[in-house]
């Protein structure tokens, strides 16, 4: 199967890259919309994910993957609501974030879900916007 891309969004002081990699993986909880539901129910194993620190930093600063597929939510108050969780693991951070206003610049980004949807917590990566991002990253 071809990789997918994904990117989560979370507060540094809530829950920080460095956190993440303090932890070596960590369960994504929490998740409480529809869209966002259905984008963790599309996770598989292998994936790549994006780490964007919402807030002020407004910046991608690290690359994850998906470590376990969806699974029910443990913090969901019934297991009936449907409410899931994937389990990511830190992958590397980006040798340099990529800021929100450097996405809203560049005309290749236009169309990705972090300007059209901005306050949806997990969303979609289309391929070559991955790969814009991790160049102006200056990763791969």
């Amino acid at each position: 199967m071809t990789t997918q891309y994904w990117l989560v969004k979370q507060e540094p002081e809530d829950y920080s890259w460095d956190d993440f990699v303090r932890d070596g993986a960590t369960a994504w909880t929490g998740v409480r919309n529809y869209a966002a539901r259905n984008h963790l129910k599309a996770m598989r194993a292998g994936d790549e994910v994006l780490f964007y620190h919402s807030g002020d930093a407004k910046s991608i600063v690290g690359l994850a993957k998906v470590k376990r597929a969806a699974f029910p939510d443990p913090t969901a108050d019934s297991p009936d609501e449907g409410w899931v969780a994937v389990e990511l693991a830190p992958v590397k951070p980006l040798p340099a974030a990529v800021t929100l206003a450097q996405v809203k610049a560049d005309a290749a980004l236009k169309d990705i879900a972090l300007v059209r949807i901005s306050r949806l917590s997990v969303q979609p990566v289309q391929p070559a916007e991955f790969a814009r991002l991790m160049k102006l990253a200056g990763g791969k």
